[in-house]
C-alpha cells in the first residue's frame, strides 16, 4: 500500500534533524536521508525540494521557546532587556558547544526562509523590548532593523572563541553593539553586561542544548547518538 506523504514527511524529517545534529548539516546528503528514511528520492525531492525546507520545521521549533526561557532566567522583575541579552548570550554560547548546532544557527541565519521566519519572529519582540526608544517605529522599521542585527549575529557565530577572542569578550562585544543600536543607555547597557557576567552561562546553555536535544528527540522520534559531536565541545 502507497506510503502516505505524511508518513513520508514524518519519516524524512526524522532522518533529517538526527544526521543535522548528529554530523551536520553541510555533510549531509540527499542519498543519506532518503536512506535513512527508507523513502524514494523522488518522494523526498516533491516534499522538500532543498534541505533549506527541512531546516525551516527544525529553526521554529529550536525558535519557538527561546525567549521564554531567557525570560525564566532573567525573572519577571528586571527589564525585558535583560531577558534578550540572556537569550543572546545563550544563542552565541551553544554555537561554541557544539559545532553542528553552530552550522544550524549559521544556516538558519543565512538562508532566506529561516532568515525570514527568524526576521518576523523576532521582530515583535524588539518593538516590545525596544519600542520605548523608538515611540514612532513600525512593526516595518523593527523588522528592517533586524535584517542588520541578525547579520551581525551571523557574523559573531560563524567566528570561533579562541584564547584572543573568548566567549566572555564575544557575548560583551555583541551585546554592547546590539544594545546601541537600540539605543539602551549607556548606564543601562553596563548594569546589563554586568548581569551576564553574573551568570555561569557554559552551564546554562548546555542545559539548554539538552533540553533541545531532549525536544527534538521527542518531537521527531528518535534517539541521538552521544558519540563525537554530539556532546558539548571542550
Amino acid at each position: 500500500m502507497r506510503r502516505s506523504s505524511g508518513e513520508t514527511k514524518k519519516k524524512i524529517l526524522t532522518a533529517c534533524v538526527r544526521l543535522f545534529l548528529e554530523q551536520g548539516y553541510k555533510n549531509t546528503s540527499v542519498s543519506q536521508i532518503v536512506d535513512e528514511a527508507g523513502v524514494a528520492r523522488g518522494s523526498y525531492l516533491n516534499l522538500f525540494p532543498t534541505k533549506d525546507k527541512i531546516l525551516l520545521d527544525l529553526t521554529e521549533t529550536m525558535f519557538g521557546g527561546q525567549f521564554g526561557v531567557a525570560r525564566s532566567i532573567a525573572g519577571s522583575k528586571l527589564p525585558s532587556v535583560y531577558a534578550y541579552a540572556v537569550d543572546t548570550a545563550i544563542q552565541l554560547t551553544l554555537t561554541e558547544l557544539n559545532e553542528n548546532l553552530r552550522e544550524i544557527y549559521i544556516e538558519a541565519y543565512t538562508a532566506p526562509d529561516t532568515a525570514e521566519y527568524i526576521y518576523v519572529h523576532t521582530t515583535a519582540e524588539l518593538k516590545e523590548i525596544f519600542g520605548g526608544n523608538f515611540p514612532d517605529y513600525t512593526d516595518s522599521d523593527f523588522y528592517e532593523m533586524d535584517i542588520g542585527t541578525a547579520g551581525l549575529m551571523r557574523s559573531y557565530m560563524a567566528r570561533k572563541c579562541d584564547i584572543h577572542f573568548p566567549l566572555e569578550r564575544k557575548i560583551s562585544r555583541f551585546l554592547t553593539a546590539e544594545l546601541r543600536v537600540y539605543k539602551v543607555p549607556e548606564e543601562e547597557q553596563a548594569k546589563v553586561l554586568a548581569f551576564i557576567q553574573t551568570l555561569d552561562i557554559k552551564a546554562i546553555a548546555t542545559e539548554v542544548m539538552y533540553k533541545l536535544f531532549a525536544m527534538l528527540e521527542m518531537k521527531y522520534d528518535f534517539k541521538l547518538s552521544m558519540d563525537g559531536e554530539t556532546e558539548v565541545t571542550r
